[in-house]
């Protein structure tokens, strides 16, 4: 019986971790390699219903080491890939720059809403590096509320299919005063295949009450476990910005998500977009027994997840 696997390519946030620029507690014991935390590349994950071939949500500037540390994902001739497919959750650089790494004269198809396909190829000098050719990139619309069939190149079934729901984000730092925010900028997939196994990836979320009437019948949720409280970031002297400045709910704040656990209704639970400064990366930390004790896990790269 063909089953749904996810293999989580990066469970870090943008910069991952360690960032290149952070000198914090946590990046400084993963360049120290200390024991009981490990380095992250940024979000993204591939999805397989057990045809041979891969569907990434999201494509990290990662993307190419991503690659070759899953061996399932390397080219299988001279001109190859087992990639079928790019589904975007949003627009934001840490989940699209990686497309610019595929540029080689290989065939693409990308899914996306039209807010977030109209920002990144639309009056955007680079993105002609990825129209070499007629047909180097196939543009296929990810339409909200509704279930849609994901298509390799050919238009053969990958036998995953997405459904794209809005849940509350923000629009992307480079778009901020040149296009509108609207409700398709930020969206969570929720990836079936054929048996009806359901899998909702929402690794960026500023409230919960867009994903908790959705979670019926969901077997996983990967969930945006981008920050651990509110002022993370300013409390370390690393940013002036709270979470909540930057759209993601804290885990651990009061009506965080760990304190919703219980409304999720959700055998499963992942943490995975988690920022370089989180204690949750550590494994022996309060945060991190916290979360454990309340049934969550928290993403590693190159974990499995099959349903």
């Amino acid at each position: 019986m063909k089953l749904m696997r996810i293999r989580i390519l990066g469970s870090g946030a943008g910069g991952g971790v360690p960032q290149w620029n952070c000198g914090c507690e946590n990046c400084r014991a993963v360049r120290t390699r200390q024991p009981g935390i490990e380095a992250r590349t940024q979000d993204a994950i591939a999805v397989s219903a057990g045809n041979g071939g891969w569907v990434l949500c999201n494509c990290s500037p990662d993307v190419l080491r991503q690659i070759e540390a899953f061996d399932e994902l390397h080219p299988r001739a001279p001109r190859h890939s087992p990639i079928s497919a790019i589904v975007l959750t949003n627009g934001d650089l840490d989940h699209v720059l990686g497309l610019f790494s595929l540029r080689e004269s290989y065939p693409l198809v990308i899914y996306a809403t039209e807010g977030v396909r109209a920002g990144l190829f639309e009056q955007n000098a680079i993105a002609r590096t990825l129209s070499r050719f007629e047909g180097h990139v196939t543009h296929r619309d990810l339409p909200l509320g509704a279930e849609v069939s994901i298509d390799d190149v050919r238009g053969e079934p990958t036998g995953v299919r997405v459904t794209a729901r809005p849940v509350r984000g923000k629009i992307p730092v480079h778009l901020e005063g040149l296009a509108p925010s609207s409700p398709d900028q930020n969206v969570g997939l929720w990836l079936r295949e054929g048996a009806g196994k359901v899998a909702a990836y929402v690794s960026a979320v500023a409230d919960l009450s867009d994903v908790t009437p959705h979670l019926g019948g969901v077997d996983v949720l990967l969930l945006d476990g981008t920050f651990w409280s509110s002022d993370e970031l300013s409390r370390g002297g690393l940013s002036k910005a709270r979470a909540e400045d930057m759209a993601h709910l804290p885990i651990g704040d009061p009506a965080g998500s760990l304190e919703a656990t219980s409304r999720l209704g959700v055998r499963r639970r992942i943490y995975t977009h988690i920022n370089n400064t989180n204690p949750i990366l550590v494994e022996s930390s309060p945060e991190r027994r916290a979360v454990t004790a309340a049934g969550w896990e928290v993403a590693t790269d190159g974990m499995d997840v099959l349903l």
